[in-house]
């Protein structure tokens, strides 16, 4: 099963994404004319001004091009995934509009539009693939830019969206909460693709160090690391033990560490990518 789902999970988070995304964008934002910006922020702009078509459609003429130069630069897979998210977020759009569902409230639709498609879009971002369109430029900018979160990107790259939104509804109001939307989305975006990549690393100074180092081997079944330390005061040597765990190992970590040495000064801090045996392995795709 688990080799299953490694082949073939990321088709089925592809679709569970775009159908959230669409949900939102189609049930709280486009009633009141706002959007999450990218490709189908664009497309309900260009709707406007034409006076007629539908923001799916729109949407998969818009993003034909872009395919070609992200299945060229980042592979067969993302563009097989991002062509399933692109035609089934674009038609989903445009099945959920015809529903005809009541607009809600402005700054509820903004609340809710917004975090559920971050949802929809972390989802399929976790999945390898996109829903196309600006999606792809994202990635192919977040591979460019490394060290910058691929939410903050999109949220970059949106804000010309939501100049557009004012501009064209002539609305300084829809552009603020469209401003909104996009903030809410990237956030919520960030927080889907990365909230499983965090760990803990934690700075133990004990004279017990050995046996702490070898408890955290034998129990938590994770490496420990001796840096060499010289007390301020005392100017003794020691050994201070630097250790990464899951974040559900800390609890575990610390009442291990407090029972071999109950007076052992223990340092916290989070870390974000940590690489290697027992955590995540590089790639140059990922996020």
């Amino acid at each position: 099963m688990g080799k299953l789902w490694h082949k073939y999970g990321w088709i089925v988070a592809t679709i569970i994404g775009s159908t959230v995304f669409s949900a939102g964008f189609a049930f709280f934002l486009q009633p009141n004319d706002m959007s999450p910006g990218g490709i189908s922020g664009l497309a309900l702009v260009i709707v406007e001004v034409l006076g007629f078509g539908s923001v799916g459609t729109l949407s998969i003429l818009i993003n034909l091009p872009l395919f070609l130069l992200g299945g060229v630069k980042i592979g067969k897979r993302f563009f097989l995934g991002s062509l399933l998210g692109m035609v089934l977020s674009s038609v989903l759009i445009d099945t959920f509009a015809a529903l005809g569902l009541p607009a809600v409230e402005p700054l509820m639709g903004v609340i809710y539009g917004g975090v559920v498609c971050g949802l929809g879009l972390g989802v399929v971002f976790v999945s390898g693939t996109s829903t196309g369109g600006s999606d792809i430029l994202v990635r192919l900018l977040k591979l460019r830019y490394r060290n910058v979160p691929i939410g903050q990107i999109s949220m970059c790259f949106d804000a010309f969206v939501v100049l557009l939104t004012g501009l064209v509804f002539q609305d300084v109001n829809k552009a603020l909460y469209t401003g909104i939307t996009v903030f809410l989305c990237g956030k919520v975006l960030d927080a889907v693709v990365y909230r499983f990549d965090y760990s803990t690393v934690a700075l133990i100074i004990s004279s017990e160090y050995e046996a702490i180092a070898r408890d955290i081997g034998l129990k938590l079944d994770r490496g420990a690391t001796f840096l060499h330390g010289e007390g301020s005061y005392s100017h003794h040597n020691t050994k201070v033990v630097l250790a990464a765990v899951k974040k559900q190992q800390l609890t575990e970590l610390k009442e291990l560490v407090m029972e071999i040495d109950p007076k052992a000064f223990v340092i916290v801090q989070e870390a974000h990518q940590v690489l290697g045996d027992g955590f995540s392995r590089y790639s140059k795709h990922s996020l």
